[in-house]
């Protein structure tokens, strides 16, 4: 499989992302479906929540979600051993989304500078916007 997978910062942007002007053939991460789920729960504000809610049931139904599986899990191990010989923190859900990335073929595509260098010091393809 080939194309993108869409990293959590791309979804919940501030700079308006058109859901819809992302490529046809990218996909998400499970885990990102948990952090907006997250973001649903957390919020405070009942119009927060509602637009959080309006997000996620937008990008479940614009993009195929990846599930975490044993070759996810491997590359995580990649992944995980990379961040720590680089003396790199990184939080699980985003190694998480990297390892997705690399078991499926996948270009990351994130806003996140940090991860994408993550993923780069992995040998993992990325991109950011």
């Amino acid at each position: 499989m080939s194309g993108y997978l869409l990293d959590t910062s791309v979804v919940i942007a501030h700079v308006p992302v058109a859901i819809e002007r992302l490529p046809v053939s990218a996909a998400i991460s499970v885990v990102t479906l948990g952090e907006l789920h997250a973001g649903v729960l957390l919020a405070r504000d009942p119009l927060i929540r509602d637009g959080r809610h309006r997000r996620l049931r937008a990008v479940r139904a614009a993009f195929a979600a990846l599930d975490v599986d044993e070759t996810v899990a491997e590359h995580y191990g990649d992944v995980l051993a990379a961040a720590r010989s680089h003396r790199r923190a990184a939080k699980a859900t985003d190694l998480l989304i990297i390892a997705t990335a690399a078991a499926h073929g996948r270009t990351l595509y994130t806003f996140d500078a940090a991860q994408a260098g993550l993923a780069g010091a992995a040998g993992i393809s990325a991109e950011t916007g």
